[in-house]
């Protein structure tokens, strides 16, 4: 069991997952937000939390190479920081809100569910015109037995394809190696 702890001890993972918590947490007060003020809190809106993941893979990955790096950083090294704080904060955001809506308040995914078949419904044209109704029928369908716990990877999914472009960037803006060994 040591073994196990002293793994998720080393800095490169602790960090990123100790923050990823942190920002899923944010993530979850910010849909909290969105549902006290009567916006549709599974709605597109939600979008914008992504916003607290970059701002907390800068301030993660900027600590890292200030405090661990010793001011040096390795590309690597930031894409790890990057996508371990990322998956982590979407698998607690992703349980955060699906606790919510089936403990506290099973009507928020009732309306998201809705709000679907309202989107759904208004793209029928075209998605009928360029693939056939029978997608359309696949998709009513699997809209209209939509279970909450498609939250989850649905979550996950978008939140690491969201991830791909600002994780490279900031590993990229936060690299600073050593090349002293190149120059004897």
């Amino acid at each position: 069991m040591n073994k196990v702890l002293d793994y998720f001890n080393h800095p490169l993972l602790k960090f990123p997952l100790l923050a990823g918590v942190a920002t899923g947490v944010c993530c979850f007060l910010y849909f909290l937000g969105l549902y006290a003020f009567g916006v549709p809190a599974l709605g597109n809106i939600r979008v914008l939390d992504y916003g607290i993941h970059i701002i907390m893979i800068v301030a993660t990955v900027w600590y890292y190479r200030k405090n661990i790096g010793q001011g040096r950083l390795h590309l690597w090294e930031g894409l790890t920081i990057g996508y371990v704080l990322n998956t982590i904060a979407a698998l607690v955001t992703g349980w955060l809100i699906y606790f919510f809506v089936t403990q506290v308040d099973p009507g928020v995914f009732a309306e998201y569910v809705v709000n679907s078949k309202k989107l759904l419904l208004e793209g029928k044209k075209q998605i009928v015109d360029q693939f056939g109704p029978e997608t359309f029928n696949e998709q009513w369908t699997k809209v209209s037995t939509m279970k909450p716990g498609v939250l989850l990877p649905d979550e996950l999914t978008k939140k690491t394809a969201l991830a791909v472009l600002p994780v490279l960037i900031v590993s990229l803006i936060f690299r600073k190696q050593d090349y002293g060994v190149l120059n004897p």
